[in-house]
C-alpha cells in the first residue's frame, strides 16, 4: 500500500514513524513537526524500508502498541433522548460513519503492520551486524579457498588456541603466553558427496617440519616466517616467531597431503561461552577425575556430569587421572566431549531459534577464521552443509603416532609410518571410514567416471616417468618393469620431476583417455590420480607419470586403502551407552 492509503495525506510512511524509545522499551508514534512532539532521527542506516539496527539490544518482546496520537479521536456515540430516539443532528450520515471506520481500520491495520516489519528487520539486522562484529578474520594470502564451500571435498582446520587471556585462564599455564600456540587442531574432511566426515586430531607434541611461511602484515605488506630448522614440535606451526593460521594451514597441508580449505580458531573462552550456550554438555566417567595439583579445582564423580562454563574448560585441559596422563589421553577425552556437544546441538539447538542465537553469539565472540569463511551469511551457509550429514556418519580419530624414536625417554611423537600414510591417502581419496550407504553416484561422479571407458593396448601407451618424491631411483625401476612386465615399450624415464607433488599423478590429454586408463589398471592408480588436460592439451605428446610419496615400488597398487586399523569413534556414540 502507498502511504495515502493508509490515511497520511503528506506521503508518510507511517511505519517510519514508530520509533523505539530507549528509556521505556516500547514503540511509540512520533509525528515530525506536530508542536510539543519533536522529529524523531531515523537509527544510523536506516532507509525508507526500515530502520537499521539499534544502538543496544531490541526488547525480547515487541512493546505495546501505543495509541495513534496526533489524530482526532473518534467522536464518542450520541446519548439516545428520553424516548428512546436521538437527536438527528448528531446522528450524522451512514456513508460518512462507514467511510471514516474503513479509513481508521486501515490506519491501525498499516501501523500494526509496518511496526511487525520494522521491527522484525531491525531484530534480523541487529543480529546479523551484531555477529559479523563479532568475528575476527585473517588474511592468509594465497593459502585456503575464497569459496566457502567449493565442489568435491572440504578441508577446514579447526585450531585450539591456548592463549591465556581472560579471567581464570592463567590457571591453565603460562600467562606469559600472549599470543598462544596451536594445542588442539582438528582436520575436519567433508566428503564430496556430503554424506560422512571425518575429524583427525593431530597432537601438538608431533614433531614435524613447519614449512616457510608468507603472511599478511597489518599495514598490507607480506613477510616470509621462515620455517623450523629441522623438525620441532607441530604447536610451534602458529604463534611463534609470528606465524599465523596459515602457517598451521600450510603445514597441515604439507603434513596430510590435501589442500585446507579454511581455517576457525577458537580460545579458551569460546569453550566457556559456548558449552553454557548450549546448557551444558554431557560426560560419562568410568572412574572419578580429579585435579590433584589443585590448579583447576575438577573434582567429577563417577557416572554422568553435565559440564559448562569453567568447569568445561578444566574438563578439556586435564590430563590427570588418565591413563598415562598424557596429551594423547587428554585428546580422546577432548573428541568425546566434542562428539557430545555435536550431539547436543544437533537434537535440542537447531530447532530453537533462540538457542541458535545465543550459540551463535557465543561462537562468535571468540573465533577468528580466513576471509573466505569471514562473514555471518558465510558460516550460516557451511553450517547448514555440515547439517546434513548424519551423525552415525562423523568419524572422529586421533592421527596414529608412535614414540619419537630420536629421543632416549620419549616425550614428543612422530607419526606412525604404517598408519598415518594410511589414514591421509583415505582422506586423498574422499574414501569414507564408515559404512555410507551408496547413492548411485557413479555416473554423477567425475573422478569414477574417467576410469570408465574404452582401454588401450600396453603397447600404444606412451608415458615419460619423473620421481617427484617416491624413493630413490623409482622411475627407473618403474620403467624396467613396464617395459619388462607389462609391455610398455613407448616408456621413458625423465629423472626427478621440477617439483615434488603431494601424490601420484598422470598428466594426460583427453584424446589419451584410453592410455590412461590402461596405466590406471597396471599400476592400482586411483580415479583421483588422472588429472585430464584442457582443449588445448597436444596429445602427440607423451602422457606425463609423476611418482609421489605415496608410490611404494614397482607393482605395488598406488590407491588408496578402502580402511585402516586405528581407533575410531562415531558422532551419535553416546557416553556409557545410553
Amino acid at each position: 500500500m502507498d502511504a495515502p492509503s493508509r490515511g497520511q495525506a503528506d506521503g508518510t510512511d507511517p511505519a517510519d514513524q514508530w520509533v523505539l524509545n530507549p528509556d521505556t522499551g516500547d514503540y511509540e508514534l512520533r509525528l515530525n513537526g506536530t508542536p510539543g512532539r519533536p522529529a524523531v532521527p531515523r537509527p544510523r542506516g536506516a532507509s525508507r524500508s526500515g530502520p537499521a539496527a539499534p544502538s543496544s539490544a531490541p526488547s525480547s518482546a515487541p512493546g505495546r502498541v501505543p495509541g495513534q496520537r496526533g489524530h482526532r479521536a473518534a467522536p464518542a456515540p450520541a446519548a439516545p433522548d428520553a424516548d428512546g430516539t436521538r437527536d438527528p443532528g448528531r446522528r450524522g450520515r451512514p456513508q460518512q460513519r462507514k467511510r471514516g471506520a474503513r479509513r481508521k481500520a486501515l490506519m491501525w491495520t498499516g501501523g500494526a503492520l509496518g511496526l511487525v516489519l520494522v521491527g522484525g528487520s531491525a531484530f534480523a539486522y541487529y543480529w546479523y551486524d551484531r555477529l559479523n562484529g563479532n568475528i575476527d578474520t585473517v588474511d592468509i594470502g594465497d593459502v585456503g579457498s575464497d569459496k566457502v564451500l567449493a565442489d568435491g571435498p572440504v578441508n577446514i582446520l579447526v585450531i585450539g588456541n591456548d592463549v591465556r587471556t581472560g579471567e581464570g585462564n592463567e590457571a591453565y599455564g603460562n600467562r606469559d603466553n600472549v599470543t598462544g600456540h596451536a594445542d588442539t587442531t582438528l582436520l575436519f574432511h567433508v566428503a564430496g558427496d556430503r554424506s560422512n566426515a571425518t575429524v583427525v586430531s593431530i597432537p601438538r607434541d608431533m614433531m614435524t617440519t613447519i614449512p616457510d611461511c608468507e603472511t599478511r602484515q597489518p599495514d598490507g605488506s607480506t613477510e616470509v616466517v621462515p620455517g623450523s630448522k629441522g623438525t620441532t614440535r607441530f604447536n610451534e606451526s602458529f604463534g611463534v616467531n609470528g606465524r599465523d593460521p596459515g602457517c598451521t594451514m600450510r603445514t597441515v597441508e604439507e603434513i596430510a597431503g590435501v589442500e585446507v580449505d579454511h581455517f576457525m580458531m577458537f580460545d579458551f573462552n569460546a569453550v566457556k561461552t559456548l558449552s553454557t550456550a548450549v546448557g551444558g554438555v554431557e560426560v560419562c566417567l568410568e572412574k572419578p577425575l580429579k585435579d590433584l595439583d589443585g590448579g583447576t579445582k575438577l573434582d567429577l564423580p563417577i557416572g554422568r556430569s553435565t559440564l559448562e562454563g569453567e568447569q568445561a574448560l578444566s574438563f578439556l585441559r586435564n590430563r590427570h587421572g588418565l591413563k598415562n596422563e598424557s596429551d594423547l589421553d587428554r585428546i580422546e577425552m577432548q573428541q568425546k566431549f566434542v562428539a557430545s556437544m555435536i550431539r547436543q546441538l544437533k537434537e535440542d539447538t537447531l530447532d530453537s531459534p533462540s538457542k541458535m542465537l545465543d550459540v551463535a553469539d557465543a561462537a562468535t565472540k571468540s573465533l577468528t577464521v580466513d576471509k573466505g569463511i569471514g562473514s555471518a551469511t558465510k558460516l550460516l551457509t557451511l553450517a547448514k552443509e555440515l547439517t546434513r550429514i548424519d551423525l552415525k556418519n562423523i568419524t572422529l580419530m586421533t592421527l596414529p603416532v608412535v614414540d619419537n624414536p630420536a629421543e632416549p625417554t620419549p616425550v614428543t611423537v612422530v607419526p606412525d609410518p604404517v598408519k598415518a600414510p594410511q589414514v591421509f591417502a583415505m582422506l586423498q581419496d574422499d574414501v569414507s571410514f564408515t559404512e555410507v550407504k551408496k547413492k548411485e553416484k557413479d555416473a554423477k561422479d567425475k573422478q569414477a567416471a574417467l576410469l570408465k571407458g574404452a582401454r588401450a593396448e600396453a603397447s600404444a601407451v606412451h608415458v615419460d616417468v619423473l620421481n617427484g618424491g617416491g624413493p630413490a631411483g623409482a622411475a627407473q625401476e618403474t620403467l624396467v618393469w613396464l617395459r619388462t612386465g607389462e609391455g610398455v615399450a613407448r616408456s621413458a624415464n625423465r629423472g626427478n620431476a621440477p617439483a615434488e607433488v603431494d601424490r601420484t599423478r598422470l598428466e594426460y590429454a583427453p584424446e589419451q583417455a584410453d592410455q590412461a586408463r590402461k596405466l590406471a589398471d597396471l599400476m592400482g592408480l586411483p580415479a583421483s590420480a588422472l588429472k585430464p588436460g584442457g582443449e588445448d592439451s597436444d596429445a602427440s605428446q607423451p602422457m606425463r607419470l609423476t611418482l609421489g610419496p605415496d608410490f611404494k615400488k614397482a607393482g605395488v597398487p598406488v590407491a588408496a586403502p578402502k580402511k585402516v586399523d586405528v581407533g575410531q569413534s562415531r558422532a551419535d556414540d553416546k557416553m556409557c551407552g545410553a
